[in-house]
């Protein structure tokens, strides 16, 4: 994977995605590629963008196996519905929480079929029980204190209450399991498109 190293130039998503489809695949058949950051960072957006890059690639979002009950503790779903399946290589089936009715709908079932790439994206994404799964870490690089603002401002004053409970268990999960310094690819958005250079541990 030789992606370029200059910050300051707009890195075409197409080429990304070529270095991304080269990698060998790490949980089974299929190349895990994981968009950690902060909350309100914009993994989201940057994990669409990749998906189309990539022709449609699943994409499995963390906020859909957190829950109220505890933000962090999902790596037992994610295990057992997401990646032991795949890397079987058969589709993987998992329940997307509902975050107003604070419950795992049985009829709310995400299929995650095992492609040559499978995206992962959400806080954590690059956490300890997850990197021996992964092909390759992105961390979206905007500071916490910025990447929180953008997220209240999105969500609104409602949940104001749920972002002081939130930054406080981010806060918590990243001083003790620190995505960033295994992140193979550091991602910002900039004015022209998205900005990458290598990440503390580089490209394979």
């Amino acid at each position: 994977m030789n992606p370029p190293v200059d910050p300051h130039i707009p890195v075409p998503l197409a080429r990304l995605t070529a270095c991304l489809r080269a990698l060998p695949p790490s949980c089974g058949p299929v190349r895990l590629v994981a968009v950690d950051g902060h909350a309100g960072s914009g993994k989201t957006t940057f994990a669409a963008r990749l998906s189309e890059e990539l022709g449609g690639a699943p994409v499995v979002h963390l906020d859909d196996l957190a829950s109220h009950e505890s933000f962090f503790d999902w790596t037992g779903r994610l295990t057992e519905q997401v990646l032991t399946p795949l890397s079987q290589g058969r589709t993987a089936r998992y329940a997307a929480y509902d975050w107003t009715r604070r419950s795992f709908p049985p009829d709310a079932d995400v299929e995650v079929p095992p492609e040559p790439v499978v995206l992962i994206e959400g806080v954590g994404a690059g956490r300890r029980a997850v990197r021996p799964h992964l092909a390759c870490v992105h961390w979206m690089d905007l500071r916490a204190d910025e990447a929180w603002r953008r997220g209240r401002l999105r969500d609104g004053q409602e949940l104001d209450g749920f972002w002081t409970t939130w930054t406080r268990a981010e806060t918590e999960h990243f001083t003790e399991d620190a995505s960033y310094s295994y992140a193979n690819l550091v991602v910002r958005q900039g004015a022209r498109g998205y900005e990458v250079r290598t990440g503390p541990v580089g490209c394979r």
